[in-house]
């Protein structure tokens, strides 16, 4: 989902990342601050003032995002749904859940949770406007910052609550359904259907906005309605893939023959013996039986080549850890979401400290639509036997 990002600092055991994306939608903001609507509300100020007020409203805007998806955090680890950190990206903030909740009722507090922070956050603002416009008995700037900021955070309560998923509201949807009929792939039907309606609707408003003028309107409306139509797709496609995987097991899928690598292989060899002739792109190493680490052509890639017959795989692997193994007896459904979350095309398979087979995305993809293939006829040989 994300490109590049930079990790800003550490808040309640989550991290905090900013995408490089963030950049783009924070001088869009100050720039639409600074020379629109702070001008607009309060004529007459120096140029300077009206700057210095859009960086403020900038961080002010950040900083309420972060309590938004914070608290969306800190409910979701309350329910032991696993959150890898916080990001802000182009489209505002989220919270990466590395697991689907595991009940509606934990959907349900997580997702209420923001929005009813971002109207907490409102209210602080409002008050600190009013006490500011009381103490200085005048139109200071800080009222319209800290006013700008309020109105911002109710927006934010507002428009997240939209019945749309992915937005708050609707997970809050989806958290209903789920509870009501107890079926989770439904409810999740029901609000992808919910967010593919209201991204088909922001897109009728960007070209309305198109029609009338409003060209960076029409822009950030086409965008967020494109990104809320895939959004709610993917997430469709993400459950039927789970519940399809969920009950079979790793083993299953593995292949038990595999081509490993001696860490005092040389990279000359490496890529001549196995990257050539083999054409996979990630090897396990092993050492005496025992498993060690894996090898990727991307880290062959950013070593020199005058350097490959003098350096080995020992020195560029990377080591056997949580993100990159997993247990043949693993439910193939967690070996999908740890691939999706580490990016990883190929899961080494272990006992212990032994290498037992490899698990490759292709083969979960094949069955994935093998077996979605055949309920889809199956649905239509359903519809058809009722027909008559």
């Amino acid at each position: 989902m994300f490109g590049h990002r930079i990790t800003l600092f550490e808040l309640f055991g989550f991290k905090v990342h900013i995408d490089l994306s963030w950049l783009l939608l924070a001088i869009l903001i100050t720039w639409s601050l600074a020379v629109g609507y702070f001008p607009a509300v309060a004529p007459g100020l120096a140029p300077s003032t009206y700057w210095w007020m859009g960086v403020v409203g900038l961080i002010g805007l950040a900083f309420s995002i972060i309590a938004h998806e914070l608290s969306h955090s800190l409910v979701a680890r309350r329910f032991d749904m696993p959150i890898r950190g916080i990001t802000l990206f182009i489209f505002g903030g989220v919270a990466e859940m590395s697991e689907e909740p595991k009940s509606a009722k934990g959907e349900f507090l997580m997702a209420i949770a923001g929005p009813i922070m971002s109207i907490a956050v409102a209210a602080v603002f409002f008050m600190v406007s009013g006490a500011i416009a009381y103490a200085t008995d005048s139109f200071h700037p800080a009222v319209l910052v800290t006013g700008y900021l309020a109105l911002i955070n109710g927006l934010l309560a507002v428009f997240n609550m939209v019945p749309a998923f992915p937005l708050d509201g609707g997970r809050v949807l989806r958290a209903a359904l789920w509870g009501w009929k107890k079926d989770l792939v439904w409810a999740t039907r029901m609000a992808a259907a919910s967010g593919n309606l209201f991204g088909f609707l922001l897109i009728a408003l960007s070209i309305y906005s198109l029609f009338i003028g409003n060209f960076i309107g029409a822009i950030w409306w086409f965008l967020i309605g494109l990104f809320v139509q895939g959004a709610a797709n993917s997430a469709l496609h993400q459950q039927l893939a789970r519940t399809t995987l969920s009950g079979q097991r790793v083993r299953q899928f593995m292949r038990s023959e595999t081509v490993t690598v001696d860490p005092d292989l040389t990279l000359d060899r490496l890529a001549e013996d196995y990257f050539y002739r083999h054409y996979f792109k990630n090897f396990p190493v092993v050492d005496r039986g025992r498993l060690i680490g894996s090898v990727a052509i991307d880290s062959v890639k950013n070593i020199p080549r005058e350097r490959w017959a003098f350096q080995n795989v020992r020195s560029i692997m990377e080591e056997v850890s949580g993100e990159n193994t997993i247990g043949p007896d693993q439910d193939a459904s967690k070996a999908l979401a740890q691939m999706q979350r580490t990016g990883l095309s190929r899961l080494l398979v272990t006992s212990g400290d032994r290498l037992v087979g490899v698990l490759a995305l292709r083969d979960l993809l094949n069955y994935l639509s093998v077996r979605l293939d055949l309920a889809s006829e199956e649905g239509v040989s359903d519809q058809m036997r009722r027909a008559s």
